[in-house]
């Protein structure tokens, strides 16, 4: 039996182009469902079809109305997953650049977190080891009095009948020696970490062995103590003016990066994780489209709260216990609405305990 003609005059000369792209999109969605077990009711999947068909001998009215009808009930019956995302996660798209981003993060944060784990670590070692130096200094001139000009060749007679005293006194001087040692050791590790800051007060005793043994070590049969004292005070002096002053620049140096730099990286950081596992996730689901204004703006929202985070030194969570602003920071980048929702609630709290306004003059 011969197929009816359709109406010539019904029929569209120069189709929109809408037509064509609503097809794609409706043979996408039609083609999704059947892998993975979706029941398409006959009109849709027919209407689909005929648009096919259409396409090819021209589209009329009908054709171009069943079409639309049918993209729309598939597109509700199919939600989240839509024409755009089936379209963007066809094959194996390119990961988002996120990870680029991460990669340079991590090329600065990495190196001076670490760094400043390690400058954190020695200044703490060379305070504490300054105070005891301190400490001993002013133990051994009370013990030995003002040392004399010059070392006396027949030594200091003072504890000549005390043995006890006398080791004593020894065993001070080594530990004296020692703390002095281990400040000029953590101020030189300070001085490379602060690429040379500050200028070494003994630049050339480091790679000599006799040198760092004449100016850190004890003399070899030592009998005059106050002398001793007195030559281990004045290079204890002169570490001890080198320590602290780059302990001083750590604390400016570091603690500004550490205060208002790594936090904004960190939230940055937390928004390429949150982000990329984002991706995987909605790449999973066929329902990733690609957003590249929703992400400038996620990162822009990440470092205001990273730099708010930096305001703050310590952030509490129970009795006991806490967590650090670095890692604040990156919760605050990977759940922004979350860090946000904290700030409204702050506000209305500050806000419902603020005193009402005054009635204006003449009011009853």
């Amino acid at each position: 039996m011969a197929q009816p003609q359709p109406d010539r005059s019904r029929i569209f000369s120069e189709p929109p182009a809408y037509f064509t792209e609503s097809l794609e999109d409706a043979e996408r969605l039609l083609k999704y469902a059947s892998e993975v077990g979706i029941l398409v009711e006959d009109d849709v999947r027919n209407h689909i079809l005929e648009a096919r068909i259409a396409s090819s001998t021209g589209w009329d009215e009908e054709n171009a109305a069943n079409l639309l009808v049918a993209l729309g009930k598939l597109a509700a019956q199919l939600k989240p997953v839509t024409a755009a995302s089936l379209k963007a996660c066809s094959g194996r798209p390119a990961a988002p650049k996120y990870w680029v981003v991460s990669l340079w993060l991590a090329a600065f944060i990495v190196p001076f977190s670490v760094m400043s784990f390690i400058t954190s670590a020695v200044s703490n070692t060379i305070k504490t080891d300054i105070v005891a130096a301190n400490d001993l200094a002013a133990k051994l001139r009370e013990q030995l009095g003002p040392p004399p000009p010059s070392e006396r060749p027949d030594g200091n007679q003072a504890f000549s009948d005390d043995k006890i005293a006398e080791t004593a006194v020894i065993t001070d001087l080594q530990q004296f020696a020692g703390d002095i040692r281990e400040i000029y050791a953590g101020a030189w590790q300070l001085h490379l970490l602060m690429f040379g800051m500050e200028t070494n007060p003994f630049p050339g005793v480091r790679g000599h062995t006799d040198q760092l043994h004449d100016t850190f070590q004890l003399p070899k049969g030592l009998k005059d103590f106050a002398w001793a004292a007195g030559e281990r005070t004045t290079t204890y002096q002169d570490v001890r003016f080198f320590g602290q002053s780059l302990v001083d620049d750590v604390a400016v140096f570091y603690g500004a990066i550490i205060t208002c730099i790594l936090p904004v990286l960190y939230a940055l950081l937390g928004t390429c994780a949150f982000l990329l596992r984002t991706f995987e996730r909605q790449f999973s689901a066929r329902t990733y489209t690609p957003s590249i204004a929703d992400a400038k703006a996620r990162f822009v929202i990440a470092g205001i709260g990273g730099a708010v985070v930096g305001l703050f030194n310590n952030f509490a969570l129970g009795q006991g216990a806490s967590i650090p602003p670095l890692a604040i920071a990156f919760l605050v980048g990977y759940a922004v609405d979350v860090f946000f929702a904290f700030l409204e609630g702050m506000s209305q709290k500050f806000s419902k305990g603020s005193p009402p306004s005054s009635a204006p003059a003449g009011a009853k």
